[in-house]
């Protein structure tokens, strides 16, 4: 085994546990009861610290051990979901992820800071623990109180108060040695001596009906079996091994503690694995060995020519009680009915399938260049094969496209923990609504809007939430709320952060914008052109500094790693309403659907999702369009942009011209073009570093003929033919193009 990648291997799943965790200690802040979520934080902890042991990973064991004690706690309901151990779990989570990092460092050492941190939270999860006595008395009482009708008393077993009956936390091992385990140079004796050393005997008494008539016996001979009921904090399999030697020559039987039954009965909950058979579900609940599972499933295939009940024949020879049996029979079935349900995942690296798509861009390049070719040599048959190639590189396009796509809802709920956090953290009693949690967008996009969001969310808590006795006079309630929504929309991805608080105050920003130089005194701007003054560098109307904001810092960073998706960000507000800032962005980086025009020998790609309709512009229309630059397009007024004019492309206008109705974010425009060339699968190419301040181009791609088209940034276009300045781009369009 390569043991670093199974370490790197150990480290993604660990990291993905303990998402999980958070998750669900989130969600019992708001259903306490829910067993699922208190299961499913048991088992990420145990799996965890298990796979920590095989790579000796003491300081996560050893830290990880005692977060599992008190879930474990929790989940047998001897302590209580609060606010204070959720508290305390989530620091644990933290630090827990802290140790899984140092990990990844190369076993780095945790500093002092952290190894303090380790400490408390070690004193706080004793603390907790040190509160369990009285109630782990009263479970017992309680579940001793449920079991007594499925477990008789049995001879000899000593309880507290005197009575002969198998005590609540025992092992209860039925042995009986083979007639000749003596001959075979075992010792009976010290097999029991060995079970000393596993466990506390608590009652052992002799069983004599094997026993012969004093005439009959042979001294080498052993007749003798034995009741034994043994306290300890072992699993079966650890008793069943005491006897591992001897196991040919005797019988064994152990039954589990009631107390551990009762555990089963409450949670029969699969550890791990796809367990959905009865046998699969006592050994994986410790109930029931490999070992007597493989005698039972011997003895079902030969009585009854296999029809004979396992269960039945588990609870004969008294390996497994029958309550056990019944509820693992149950589970058996909600697991079956359930099992259909269940989607099947294998783990994907990433720098893999960011090669797949790769390939798959030079693919479509190479695809269109045999086209082209095909095409010119007047070759039927060849252009039809080469047709049918392109057919299916699209269909692995958009399947290798699927692979990327991942849904927004994990990114999302990432925010739970932030918005608990940061709300104590202020004094401010706010929750967070996420809806469109389910919408998909490119995992790429996905990865780099996690810090946008962050910051666009903390903002709207410490800007934009009232304090409570505020909300409480302008009539709002006491608890307020942060909105996530995510939705599709002209072949882009909307993601919006809304807050019912304060709103953003137009006059001030103006001002504030005016006494920085930013905005002439006396400018007339839109709310819109107002409200996006924020995401200036250093720009901040608050009037105390704290640590959250009110540096300037954070949205301008904001602006620009939007930007750096090519996408767009806008604001909405309504003083004393609330705040919505929209994020529009592409649903993928690296390849899309393009129509592809051309104006003069330049070629542009338009994105097809947020193209309408097509049409050619009569010479009346042409006339209109060079003094007003737009149309009546079937009674609704369509602005004009000639392509020819923003970017400056020189040559004459040919005879016909036509117009490409697009739409972005709810607006409509219409670009003017020479050509209309049809539909192209476009590799989209990053535009060099020294052209990132133009406007209206979001990249490049190549052609068939080995040409470069670039392509349109749409939204800033429509920004254009709106009113918004956007510089003049052609000098950079010309050297962009020549050199790409």
């Amino acid at each position: 085994m390569n043991l670093d990648q199974a370490l790197h291997t150990y480290i993604a799943e660990s990291r993905g546990l303990l998402e999980e965790m958070e998750d669900a200690l989130l969600g019992l802040e708001h259903d306490p009861d829910d067993a699922d979520l208190i299961g499913a934080l048991f088992r990420a902890a145990h799996t965890i610290k298990g796979s920590a042991g095989l790579f000796g990973l003491d300081a996560v064991v050893g830290f990880t051990h005692g977060v599992e004690s008190l879930l474990d706690q929790l989940r047998d309901g001897t302590i209580s979901v609060s606010t204070d151990l959720i508290g305390t779990l989530l620091e644990c989570r933290d630090h827990i992820s802290t140790l899984i990092d140092k990990v990844a460092q190369a076993d780095a050492p945790l500093d002092a800071d952290q190894e303090a941190q380790g400490e408390r939270l070690q004193h706080a999860l004793h603390a907790h623990l040190g509160h369990l006595s009285d109630a782990d008395a009263h479970a017992n009482t309680h579940a001793e109180a449920q079991l007594d009708a499925h477990f008789p008393a049995e001879p000899g077993a000593l309880h507290s108060d005197g009575a002969s009956r198998i005590e609540l936390d025992n092992w209860h091992i039925s042995l009986q040695f083979g007639v000749d385990v003596m001959r075979n140079g075992m010792d009976p004796a010290s097999f029991i001596r060995y079970l000393g050393t596993v466990g506390d005997i608590i009652s052992l008494q002799l069983d004599c009906a094997q026993m012969p008539a004093i005439a009959e016996m042979d001294p080498q001979s052993c007749y003798l079996g034995v009741e034994i009921d043994l306290r300890s904090g072992a699993d079966k399999k650890t008793i069943e091994d005491v006897f591992e030697f001897v196991r040919d020559d005797c019988r064994v039987s152990i039954m589990a503690p009631p107390s551990h039954v009762a555990k089963f009965m409450q949670q029969a909950v699969p550890l791990q694995g796809e367990v959905d058979k009865i046998g699969e579900i006592l050994c994986d609940a410790g109930i029931l060995t490999e070992l007597e599972l493989a005698q039972a499933l011997t003895l079902q295939g030969a009585a009854d020519g296999g029809q004979r009940q396992l269960g039945q024949i588990l609870v004969e020879l008294r390996d497994v009680p029958s309550v056990a049996v019944d509820v693992a029979l149950d589970k058996q079935r909600q697991l079956r009915e359930n099992k259909h349900q269940e989607s099947k995942f294998i783990r994907v690296n990433a720098a893999k399938l960011d090669q797949l798509i790769d390939l798959v861009g030079e693919l479509i390049i190479a695809g269109a260049s045999a086209s082209l070719l095909a095409v010119r040599s007047g070759n039927v048959a060849l252009a039809e094969a080469t047709s049918v190639i392109n057919r299916f590189v699209e269909e692995i396009r958009s399947d290798a496209l699927g692979l990327r796509m991942v849904e927004i809802g994990e990114t999302f709920n990432r925010f739970q923990r932030v918005v608990r956090d940061v709300s104590k953290d202020i004094g401010k009693d706010i929750g967070l609504d996420i809806s469109g949690g389910d919408t998909e967008l490119d995992k790429t996009v996905v990865e780099k809007i996690g810090d946008p969001l962050t910051h666009l969310v903390r903002n709207a808590m410490d800007h934009g939430i009232e304090p409570a006795p505020l909300r409480s006079a302008r009539g709002k309630p006491l608890k307020g709320t942060v909105r996530l929504n995510a939705y599709h929309d002209s072949g882009s991805i909307v993601m919006e952060v809304t807050d019912d608080g304060a709103g953003l105050n137009r006059d001030k920003i103006l001002a504030k914008a005016i006494e920085r130089g930013l905005v002439a005194a006396g400018a007339v701007l839109s709310d819109g052109e107002i409200f996006n003054l924020i995401f200036e560098a250093g720009f901040s109307t608050a009037d105390n500094v704290t640590k959250l904001s009110g540096r300037g810092v954070g949205m301008d960073v904001v602006k620009r790693n939007i930007h750096a998706l090519r996408g767009t960000v806008e604001i909405d507000s309504r003083e004393g309403v609330g705040t919505t800032v929209r994020i529009r962005l592409p649903l993928t980086l690296a390849i899309i659907d393009g129509f592809l025009v051309g104006v003069g020998s330049t070629s542009f790609v338009v994105p097809l999702d947020m193209v309408l309709e097509c049409l050619e512009l009569s010479e009346a229309d042409r006339q209109a369009a060079r003094q007003h630059d737009y149309i009546n397009l079937r009674g609704e007024v369509l602005p004009l942009i000639s392509l020819r004019s923003v970017f400056d492309i020189g040559g004459d206008v040919g005879r016909r011209e036509n117009v490409l109705v697009v739409k972005s974010a709810g607006k409509k425009a219409g670009l003017v073009v020479d050509t209309l060339q049809g539909e192209f699968q476009t590799v989209i190419k990053p535009l060099s570093k020294m052209f990132h301040q133009v406007k209206c181009l979001s990249g490049s791609t190549i052609l068939g003929s080995g040409d470069v088209a670039l392509i349109l940034d749409v939204p800033a276009l429509i920004q254009r033919a709106s009113g918004a300045a956007v510089p003049q781009t052609a000098a950079a369009v010309k050297t962009g193009a020549a050199r790409a």
